[in-house]
């Protein structure tokens, strides 16, 4: 249903031509044996949090990475100090643990964490040594039904369709590629309609991972966060609508072939 839970697996890497790369890094649903045994948090109720079928919505992107293990293991978008949610408060309330993890688990699940920047840094490093600029597309997914299958969904007014997030790149340095990249999203023909496409409206790209290639690459890598609302899903029973994710998939394709061509020298 979702990505890969083998616990051997931490992530998919694929590498391929051009200046653009896409990540999927809540798609995961996959746990080690020791936090499995160590977590209260049933499975259905740690899929609503995670981001399902954005690993599926990019593989057509040559370079993409899925990763496959749950962000209730350790959270890709988060700093080390708070990537395992040890509370409920820093997790939407809810209760993970049958009790709070040992530090050993903490590190262990950590080194991984690490592992993963460590990996995405000289990924980078080789996509920047090819190309002067380069986008990365950080694909996430977030509920909209959160009163119950059949309570009122968020209003559209506070829950765009897509949400992009900037907060943590130099906006203004940046205009050139993410203005005219909304209106082609908001243009796409996306199954017979146009989709709503705003800017920090429910999520301002406020991660670890867009953060990192700010950091890292100024002015040569753009972070672009980008939150589809689980219209493509029901977020209460995990299941997908497959001709939206088909159209998903597409639309990735399209922002990433688009992104690429207004940034190539």
């Amino acid at each position: 249903m979702t990505a890969i839970e083998n616990p051997e697996h931490w992530w998919t890497v694929r590498r391929g031509d051009g200046p653009v790369l896409a990540t999927a890094i809540h798609d995961g649903h996959g746990l080690r044996d020791e936090v499995a045994a160590a977590m209260k948090l049933g499975k259905l109720d740690r899929l609503r949090e995670e981001d399902p079928f954005t690993g599926q919505a990019i593989v057509g992107v040559p370079t993409h990475i899925i990763a496959h293990r749950s962000r209730f293991e350790f959270d890709l978008n988060r700093g080390p100090t708070d990537a395992v949610y040890q509370t409920p408060e820093q997790c939407w309330g809810l209760e993970v643990w049958h009790e709070r993890p040992s530090p050993e688990l903490v590190g262990r699940s950590l080194a991984v964490h690490d592992a993963y920047y460590r990996m995405l840094g000289h990924l980078l490093d080789d996509i920047a040594a090819d190309y002067p600029r380069f986008a990365l597309i950080d694909v996430h997914s977030y509920n909209h039904r959160r009163d119950g299958p059949a309570g009122a969904p968020t209003p559209q007014a506070d829950a765009p369709d897509i949400n992009i997030g900037t907060f943590s790149m130099p906006r203004d340095d940046w205009a050139f590629l993410i203005d005219p990249l909304i209106e082609a999203m908001r243009g796409f023909d996306f199954n017979g309609r146009r989709l709503d496409v705003r800017e920090n409206v429910a999520f301002q790209g406020k991660g670890e991972q867009t953060r990192f290639v700010h950091d890292r690459y100024p002015q040569r890598g753009c972070a672009i966060a980008l939150e589809y609302k689980k219209f493509f899903m029901d977020e209460w029973t995990g299941e997908p609508d497959p001709a939206e994710l088909d159209a998903m998939r597409g639309l990735i394709n399209f922002i990433a072939s688009t992104a690429a061509r207004l940034i190539e020298p």
